[in-house]
This record gives C-alpha cells, sequence and structure tokens, in this order.
C-alpha cells in the first residue's frame, strides 16, 4: 500500500474514535429486537433478505445474473488515514466475497468533524478507500459524507453472483468440515497497540491481515462445494460460527488448538488487552456457547475477539477440505486452516470450543 502523504499532519485517528479497536457495531440481541418490529422485504426475485443474518442482500436480475448489495462503515482501528481508507474498504468488500459474489462498484459513506482535524486527513482515507477498491477491480462511483464528532469511513458496495450460485451463512451440514481462512486477534493486537503495548511487528502484521482482500480465498473457494460461508467480523468467530449453527439447525464444534492466530495475539490476550466487543460477544453468546474447560484462557478470547476484514469461515465436505486448505494455500491463503465440524443439532449450546 501507498505511504501517508507527507504533505499530510501526522496525527492519531484512533484518538478520534471512542469505539476503536475493532468494527463495533449493534449486538446481535439489540439488532434483532428492532428488526423484528419492521415488515419483511416480499419480491419474487429477493434472493436473500434480512431473515437470516447473511452478509450481504441477493437480489435476481436475469435468470443468470443477481446483484449482492451490502454497505459497512467503522471508526479508526488504525493510526495512519491512508490505512484506515484501505482496511474499511477490504472489510466492506469481503461481504460480497462471503456470498460468493464478485464486487464491481462501491459508494464511500464517510462521517468527519467540521473542526480539529484538517480536511487533507479525509483525502487520504478516501485515497485509501479508493487505492483498494482499485485493487479488487472496484470502480468507486461517489459517496456520501456528514459532519459526526467521530471519524467514521466505509462502503456501500455492489456486485454480482450467478443467483443459483451464491452462498449463505446457512445451510452448513452435518459431517462437514469448516475452514477458516485468516488468523484471529485483530481486536486484541490492535487495542493494545492504542494503549502503548505490543509491537510494531505485531501491529503491521494486523494490518497486513486486515488489508488483504478476500478475494482470492473466496475465488479459490468456488471451485469446491461449499454449503455454508460467512465472514468473520465484529461478532467474533464463535458469534458468526453460532449464526451459522443457529441458521443451518446444527452443532458446530471448533478445535481451540487448530486456530490460527496473529503474531503476539494470545500473549497479549493474556495481558488483558480486550476490547469492549469482546465483552459484548461474551454476554450475547453466554447460553449459546460451551467451552470446555481445559481449554486455555488466550484462546478463548480469540474465539470471541471482534475482527476487522476478518476472514472467511466456510463449511464444506469433509472429504474435499483438506484438498481446500490445501489449494487455498498454493493460492497465497497461507493461514488457511481446518478449524472444526459439523455435528447433528441436539439440546444445549449451538457452538461448542473444545
Amino acid at each position: 500500500m501507498d505511504a501517508e502523504s507527507p504533505t499530510t499532519p501526522r496525527i492519531r485517528l484512533t484518538e478520534f474514535a471512542r469505539a476503536a479497536g475493532c468494527a463495533a457495531k449493534l449486538g446481535p440481541a439489540d439488532l434483532s429486537s428492532v428488526l423484528a418490529t419492521l415488515p419483511q422485504a416480499q419480491h419474487p426475485d429477493l434472493l436473500v433478505g434480512t431473515a437470516t443474518a447473511d452478509d450481504a442482500g441477493v437480489f435476481r436480475l436475469t435468470p443468470d445474473l443477481a446483484l449482492v448489495q451490502t454497505v459497512d462503515f467503522f471508526t479508526p482501528i488504525v493510526d495512519d488515514p491512508f490505512q484506515f481508507g484501505a482496511v474499511a474498504a477490504a472489510n466492506a468488500l469481503s461481504d460480497v466475497y462471503a456470498m460468493g459474489g464478485e464486487p464491481r462498484t462501491a459508494l464511500n459513506v464517510a462521517c468527519f468533524p467540521q473542526r480539529g482535524v484538517p480536511m487533507a486527513v479525509l483525502g487520504e482515507i478516501l485515497r485509501g478507500g479508493i487505492a483498494k477498491a482499485t485493487e479488487a477491480g472496484v470502480v468507486v462511483v461517489g459517496g456520501h459524507t456528514v459532519i459526526d464528532e467521530e471519524i467514521k469511513f466505509g462502503m456501500a458496495v455492489t456486485g454480482l453472483v450467478h443467483p443459483e450460485r451464491f452462498w449463505r451463512n446457512v445451510g452448513a451440514r452435518p459431517g462437514d468440515a469448516l475452514v477458516l481462512t485468516k488468523a484471529l486477534g485483530t481486536g486484541i493486537v490492535t487495542t493494545a497497540r492504542k494503549h502503548g503495548m505490543g509491537t510494531e511487528v505485531e501491529e503491521a502484521a494486523a494490518i497486513e491481515s486486515m488489508l488483504a482482500l478476500n478475494a482470492t480465498a473466496s475465488r479459490t473457494l468456488r471451485e469446491f462445494a461449499v454449503h455454508a460461508c460467512t465472514d468473520v467480523t465484529g461478532f467474533s468467530l464463535l458469534g458468526h460460527g453460532f449464526e451459522m449453527a443457529h441458521g443451518s439447525s446444527v452443532r458446530i464444534e471448533l478445535t481451540a488448538a487448530q486456530l490460527p492466530s496473529l503474531p503476539g495475539a494470545r500473549a497479549l490476550a493474556s495481558a488483558g488487552h480486550l476490547t469492549g466487543g469482546c465483552r459484548r460477544n461474551r454476554e450475547w453468546l453466554a447460553d449459546r456457547v460451551e467451552v470446555a474447560a481445559e481449554v486455555p484462557a488466550d484462546l478463548v478470547e480469540l474465539a470471541y475477539d471482534p475482527q476487522t476484514s476478518g476472514g472467511l469461515l466456510a463449511a464444506m465436505p469433509a472429504a474435499t477440505a483438506d484438498a481446500a486448505v490445501a489449494a487455498l494455500r498454493a493460492a497465497g491463503v497461507a493461514c488457511a486452516t481446518i478449524v472444526g465440524t459439523v455435528r447433528e443439532r441436539r439440546s444445549g449450546p449451538w457452538i461448542v470450543l473444545g
């Protein structure tokens, strides 16, 4: 990625974000209570709407073409404006990749203070977003800005997919293997760095992970049968795993020892560098998740950690999962790992970390 422009004033961007440290969002329980009061969209060509917790909407245009639409924006998670714009763009584009689609156009969504931050900073944020969109083959066609005390940035993204070949976060089947394509720990590492802990090397690894598009992972997985897919973001691996399990009426078992972690993330978790989002995820999942007593505390925190621009979590036949992981790694998705198994649904927790 391009370095920050030498003419851009150097500020700590995360100081302008009360929720810095993760892509903070409304809790699932709060959001569900609001959505339950709204009428459900009804249209014969609406293939995916708000009935489930899917990553994007899908609307059929023709028998062999559908739109994938999503929007995502959040407060700064890194101090460099250009990098923040690029991370936010990668995060927004990820929802289309998680549906098995290809993003095509994007609209900027930006909130920016009227005073206290030079407008050149906003320019760098937008430039970073455009650079990441260009890398993805996406055209930024415009956007909208409002005055806000907190800096926020993201994109509304439109992509394309075949109406009979898109993925949802439901459909996982007993016997499936679960493949994760990125290491965990972005919330832990960035929170620690905000408080002056951790190292620059650890921060750089987290930023590199957040900047990485899920394009290669998505395109590689399309060569295999995928029964369900989602990207791991603010609700954590356990939260998004729960949504997949609940929507698919199955039980998910994750193997803690197999969870890939960013450099330094486990040690920083042990030292208590956790986000507010981690606490909210724990509260939401309290009676939905079972953690085995032998799982180390730092791995538990990793599984609850809110991710920004995290990897894909795909449920696929166990017989082809090893080949899929090999193909992902050969394509450059180095952290691709089988992290769990799908089981028949039974009473009790929906997801087990053992």
